[in-house]
């Protein structure tokens, strides 16, 4: 699976494009009040990636145990000190309702947090490379 994310950004106009194997969609995310950059900063949207990662991933893995979930939330959040300086003290919860007791429920989380990509590419570091 091949992603990538595009932004363009002049004065007064911010666009956001996201593409999984040829497929795209735009992001509405408007502009900075001041004309220039993006009104989310990486940060949030690095958090948005694990809360999203992980909401998607539930329902895959609850779909391959046939488990119907009515209800995903998830809230991802972390820490920023010094520019230049990456993030620290992130976490995530999660809370799930479904067709299923507590306990399958629990376990669906568990293994949902060994197979999440987003989650796992994080937790193993790999290198970014400016071309």
């Amino acid at each position: 699976m091949k992603i990538s994310a595009k932004v363009s950004n002049s004065l007064n106009h911010h666009e956001v494009w996201l593409d999984t194997n040829g497929t795209t969609s735009q992001l509405n995310i408007p502009g900075k009040s001041t004309g220039f950059g993006s009104s989310a900063n990486g940060g949030e949207l690095l958090f948005l990636s694990l809360a999203t990662c992980f909401c998607n991933d539930l329902y895959r893995e609850a779909a391959k145990k046939d488990i119907k979930l009515n209800k995903v939330e998830v809230e991802a959040s972390g820490e920023f000190a010094a520019e230049g300086e990456p993030g620290f003290n992130i976490t995530y919860q999660v809370a799930i309702e479904g067709d299923a007791s507590k306990s399958v429920l629990d376990e669906l989380i568990t293994h949902t947090d060994k197979v999440a990509e987003i989650h796992n590419t994080l937790r193993k570091g790999v290198s970014v490379t400016l071309t």
